[in-house]
C-alpha cells in the first residue's frame, strides 16, 4: 500500500511541478515568460488555485457527496468551488496585472475555461481511481472467497476419505487379519498427511503419489485377490520438481474401488500416471455393474464433485477432465499442468 501511495505522490508532484514551471520552459525573458496573454508569474499563481480546485474535489467533495443521496450537495459545492476559483484568479489578475484584463476575450477565456477544465479533470481522475479501487476490492473479495471455499472443500475431504478407509479396516478386523497393524500404520501416515501437510498449500507431486500408493495398498489388503489392481507411474523427471494440490488424485481411485467392486466376479482397476514436459496425465479405469451401482449413485458423488470444483478453482485453464462410462467400464482422464 505504501508503495502505491509513494508512486501516486511522485506522479502528482511531477505533473504539478511541470505546470508551475511551464512558462519558464516554453517562453523566454523577453516576453516576460508569457503564455498567450498571461504572464508567467500569474500563470504559476493560477496553478496553485487549480491545485486547490483539484484536491478539494478529489479529497473531500467526491468521496463524501458523489452518490445518489447527496448528489445535489455535490453539484452545488462544485459550482461554488468553481466560482470561488474564478473570483480568486480575477482578484490576483486585477491586483498584479490589471493590464491583462484589458484584453478581455483572451484573458477571460483562459481564466474561466481553465477552472472548468481542471474540475473536469479532477472528476475524471476520481472516477478512474474509484473504478480501479472497486476492481481491486472485487479481486480481494474473490481471493478471500476462493480461499474460504477451498478451505471448506478440504475440510470435506478428510471425513469423507477417513470414513471409507475406516470401513476397510473394520473389514480386516473382522477377518482377524495379520495385516491390520501395517494397515493402521499406513492410515496414521495418511492422517498425518491430511492434517499437517495439506493445509493451505500445494505439496510435492511425489508426496501425493506416495499417499496415493498407500491408499491403493490399504484397498489391496482389504480385498486381497478378489480385485485385480494394476498401477503404473511413469515420469520423465523427478517428481520433486513439481507441486500439486493435495488430495487431488486419491478421490478418483477411491471412486474406482467404491463403484468397481461389487457383484462382478473379477473386478479390475487400472491406474496410470505419467509426466511429460510439465504436464501430468492421470487415468483411472474400472469395471462396474450397472445394476449394482444404480441404487447408490445419489449418495456417492461427493468425492468426484469435490475434486471437480477444486480443479475449476485452482487450475481453471490448466486442466482437462474427461469422464466416460460405457460397456460396464468407467474411465476418468485428467490432464493437468504442473507447477
Amino acid at each position: 500500500m505504501s508503495g502505491t501511495i509513494n508512486y501516486k505522490l511522485i506522479i502528482h508532484t511531477l505533473v504539478w511541478s511541470l505546470l508551475l514551471l511551464l512558462p519558464y520552459i516554453v517562453s523566454n525573458p523577453a516576453s516576460h515568460y508569457t503564455i498567450g496573454v498571461i504572464p508567467g508569474t500569474l500563470f504559476s499563481a493560477m496553478v496553485f488555485v487549480h491545485m486547490g480546485v483539484f484536491y478539494t474535489n478529489s479529497l473531500y467533495l467526491f468521496p463524501r457527496f458523489f452518490n445518489r443521496r447527496f448528489w445535489w450537495v455535490y453539484t452545488l459545492s462544485a459550482i461554488l468551488l468553481i466560482f470561488l476559483s474564478l473570483w480568486l484568479k480575477f482578484v490576483m489578475t486585477q491586483q498584479w496585472f490589471p493590464a491583462v484584463l484589458a484584453r478581455r476575450r483572451e484573458s477571460y477565456g483562459f481564466i474561466i475555461a481553465s477552472s472548468i477544465d481542471v474540475f473536469g479533470i479532477s472528476l475524471a481522475y476520481c472516477r478512474i481511481c474509484q473504478r480501479i479501487r472497486n476492481e481491486r476490492l472485487q479481486k480481494e473479495r474473490q481471493a478471500a472467497q476462493l480461499a474460504t471455499e477451498l478451505k471448506f472443500l478440504r475440510s470435506q475431504i478428510s471425513p469423507h476419505f477417513l470414513f471409507n478407509v475406516l470401513t476397510n479396516l473394520v473389514s480386516l478386523a473382522r477377518k482377524r487379519s495379520d495385516q491390520l497393524e501395517s494397515s493402521l500404520i499406513m492410515l496414521a501416515d495418511l492422517m498425518r498427511y491430511m492434517l499437517y501437510d495439506t493445509q493451505g498449500k500445494k505439496v510435492p507431486l511425489h508426496t501425493e503419489i506416495r499417499h496415493l500408493n498407500s491408499y491403493v495398498e490399504l484397498q489391496k489388503l482389504r480385498f486381497g485377490t478378489d480385485v485385480q489392481v494394476e498401477s503404473r507411474i511413469d515420469a520423465e523427471a523427478p517428481e520433486e520438481q513439481y507441486t500439486i494440490e493435495p488430495m487431488l488424485l486419491i478421490p478418483f481411485v477411491e471412486n474406482a474401488f467404491k463403484h468397481g467392486v461389487g457383484s462382478r466376479e473379477l473386478p479390475r482397476i487400472e491406474i496410470r500416471l505419467s509426466v511429460r514436459e510439465g504436464w501430468m496425465h492421470f487415468e483411472v479405469r474400472n469395471t462396474f455393474d450397472e445394476t449394482f451401482t444404480a441404487g447408490r449413485e445419489e449418495n456417492t458423488g461427493l468425492g468426484l464433485n469435490n475434486v471437480r470444483t477444486r480443479l475449476d478453482l485452482l487450475y481453471p485453464k490448466d486442466h482437462t477432465l474427461t469422464v466416460r462410462k460405457e460397456d460396464n467400464r468407467f474411465q476418468i482422464v485428467l490432464t493437468l499442468k504442473l507447477i
